[in-house]
């Protein structure tokens, strides 16, 4: 008899089918829902797999008496779960006549991209993605004591041992996980609050850094479902003298890139200054709780940018300011904020906004 494990890894390879797993983001324009379809042979372009459609009345999207939303593939990875030649597949969300549903930000953002002077200016991001690690059944960090606290911040911030780093297991095989998919994950970190961890994806290019950051949420999350935990990307999970989570978004232009880049960073960060606010309102809900001027963080009201300074709002790093070029660190958006927002706004700001 075989057991539940043996059936779960059952190698389908010499069946010629593949299973694609769609993804998309739910109602609440934070929560991941997928299902799966058969096909009979290997697919590697997204825009290969056929449109396909779910109840928009279930994910809080769609009127019952019309609730039918059609998904469009749009960017395809390797399936770390069920390996072999299946794929995970990150759509966005449309009615049954075309037109991108209220929650589609993926639409938007691809309207940015394709511009044709965003498109020359070729903007790299790196997204540092923080969450916290929850007990199942009392939603309270894993390694804390139920209804109590640990020790103070300080030793576990990129620490190791048993009662330093909770949740390791995990953050390891999302790593790997991530790196079999084919998403641009470039390295791990613990967090200062113990049960918080950070992962990073990028340099990416364009909408490519929000639809990777998207499938990383959604493999993190189906690895947490195994783990019997979960995943919180709450701004300020517990509140009290505990760092709270972001998703600080690196990014720079071809002409920051090259020499004479420091002045072109100085003019976009002139320029998302003036849109203070703006960005402010795009960056994640609940982002009023994190961004308080403490636990590095500038307050909410508050733009200002420095070189290598983490309670600022834009921190430039000391070797882009020694080498005259590169790239600069926008620290304001929460840890719940949508990629798609996030990247095409600050790319709309430093490249179409005019002076």
């Amino acid at each position: 008899m075989s057991l539940l494990s043996d059936l779960v890894n059952l190698d389908i390879s010499d069946t010629e089918k593949v299973i694609a797993e769609y993804i998309w983001i739910g109602g609440s324009g934070m929560d991941l829902r997928s299902k799966a379809k058969t096909f009979s042979e290997p697919v590697t372009d997204p825009h290969e797999l056929p449109k396909w459609n779910y109840d928009g009345s279930s994910t809080g999207q769609a009127p019952g008496e019309d609730s039918e939303v059609i998904l469009y593939p749009q960017a395809i990875f390797k399936d770390p779960f069920r390996r072999g030649n299946n794929v995970l597949v990150m759509c966005d969300t449309y009615t049954p006549a075309g037109e991108p549903i209220p929650t589609n930000k993926r639409f938007d953002a691809a309207k940015i991209f394709s511009h044709p002077d965003v498109a020359a200016a070729a903007p790299w991001y790196g997204i540092e993605q923080e969450y916290t690690l929850l007990q199942k059944e009392v939603k309270w960090p894993i390694g804390w004591p139920v209804g109590g606290y640990p020790g103070p911040q300080g030793p576990y911030y990129c620490g190791i041992g048993a009662d330093k780093a909770f949740g390791r297991d995990i953050v390891d095989a999302h790593y790997k996980a991530c790196i079999y998919a084919g998403i641009d994950i470039c390295g791990i970190n613990g967090e200062v609050m113990p049960g918080q961890w950070e992962f990073q994806v990028g340099p990416s290019v364009g909408i490519s850094a929000a639809d990777e950051l998207w499938v990383a949420r959604y493999i993190l999350e189906r690895i947490t479902e195994i783990a019997g935990v979960v995943v919180s990307f709450d701004p300020k999970p517990i509140q009290g003298d505990w760092n709270g989570a972001g998703a600080h978004t690196n990014y720079s232009t071809k002409s920051m890139r090259e020499d004479g880049g420091y002045e072109v960073i100085k003019k976009a960060i002139e320029k998302l200054g003036k849109r203070h606010k703006e960005h402010i309102a795009a960056y994640g809900e609940g982002n009023e709780r994190r961004l308080t001027g403490r636990h590095e963080t500038a307050d909410i009201n508050t733009f200002l940018w420095g070189v290598a300074n983490r309670g600022a709002s834009i921190r430039v790093g000391r070797d882009t300011e020694k080498a005259g070029k590169g790239y600069f660190e926008d620290r304001r958006p929460a840890s719940n904020m949508d990629p798609y927002v996030v990247t095409s706004m600050i790319a709309e700001t430093t490249i179409l906004l005019k002076p």
